[in-house]
């Protein structure tokens, strides 16, 4: 999630437990931890370009580094902010830890994947029930967490809180309702599905992209999940195959490496550029949800040494021609 959703979830737990006295220093510190796990974006590297994704939602994310990366706001938060309070730093680590463990579980429930059990699984959770960034979600909270602090209410944080459980409740039965309905795709197509997704598309949970997976393509589509439902026919690509796409590849190089790199943050939703073939590109995610355009793409190049990195390249189909499909999609015009 965006950092301002995570720091104003993060602050609603400490304030919802406060006492009235205590409301707004737990609400900072809350919030300020509630976002301290983004900071592993600062763990880049110029000669390694997927080391950001290799650790972006990775140790800090972790349910188990709650204790460490609470402990480490803790102790500078302490200082700056709860000590001239009369805050005991049991109390303010306290605090921290509350609004430090709201961030791997909401960043869970989006579509990006984070690993919540590192260091003994690698594997990244990706519930799928709200969009990296969504106003609905995010506006209440504002809203209701700025007047418990003015007002010292800890009963707004709680109601806050549950406005949070509530819509993330509603993302669980909407991406039920777009699997359902990728199915009935399929199945209408005579496809047999080894696997399907679907994701809340950018700011809403009424538009969802659907995913499914063959033997040896992907189809992407599209849903609108109303009192009624809306499908959209979109548009497949082949699955990645390394060795019929990339013959010239080293499978020793780092090229070959950095594909599976990138194969595994995608959650091997991986394909050919068919207007690139140098190109590799992640089917998850892209402006228009029954089309496939990507975001992002990693580029690989014949001509460099076994030691070089694949080049990473983010894409923004933010013309005002998507714009306006995207949104007649999200009104059903």
């Amino acid at each position: 999630m965006d950092p301002l959703t995570q720091g104003l979830l993060g602050a609603s737990v400490p304030q919802s437990i406060s006492k009235k006295q205590h409301i707004v220093v737990a609400g900072a510190l809350g919030l300020l931890a509630g976002m301290a796990p983004d900071l592993d974006v600062l763990i880049r590297s110029s000669s390694d370009p997927l080391l950001f994704l290799q650790f972006h939602r990775q140790f800090t994310h972790s349910l188990l580094f709650i204790p460490i990366g609470s402990l480490i706001c803790a102790l500078v938060l302490h200082w700056l902010i709860a000590k001239k309070h009369n805050f005991s730093f049991k109390q303010s680590w306290a605090y921290c830890a509350l609004g430090y463990g709201t961030h791997g579980l909401l960043d869970s429930c989006t579509s990006y994947g984070t690993q919540l059990f590192w260091p003994f699984t690698n594997e990244r959770f990706a519930w799928n029930t709200i969009s990296v960034i969504d106003p609905l979600f995010t506006l209440p909270l504002l809203i209701l967490l700025i007047l418990a602090t003015l007002k010292k209410r800890p009963l707004l944080a709680r109601v806050a809180l549950l406005w949070a459980l509530i819509y993330l409740t509603l993302g669980v039965i909407q991406r039920d309702r777009a699997e359902a309905s990728g199915l009935q795709l399929a199945k209408e197509r005579q496809h047999a599905p080894v696997r399907i997704e679907t994701k809340p598309t950018f700011g809403n949970i009424l538009l969802w992209k659907v995913i499914y997976e063959t033997d040896d393509r992907y189809y992407v589509d599209a849903v609108r999940l109303g009192t009624s439902v809306t499908k959209y026919s979109g548009e497949s690509i082949s699955k990645l195959n390394v060795n019929r796409d990339f013959p010239w590849l080293d499978p020793n190089s780092q090229q070959a490496k950095d594909i599976e790199r990138f194969r595994q943050f995608s959650n091997d939703f991986i394909a050919q550029d068919p207007t690139d073939k140098f190109k590799i590109i992640d089917v998850r995610y892209s402006m228009i949800p029954n089309e496939i355009r990507a975001l992002w793409s990693i580029n690989l190049s014949p001509s460099v040494d076994a030691s070089t990195h694949v080049k990473y390249t983010t894409h923004r189909d933010n013309t005002p021609e998507s714009r306006k499909r995207f949104v007649n999609m999200l009104t059903g015009d």
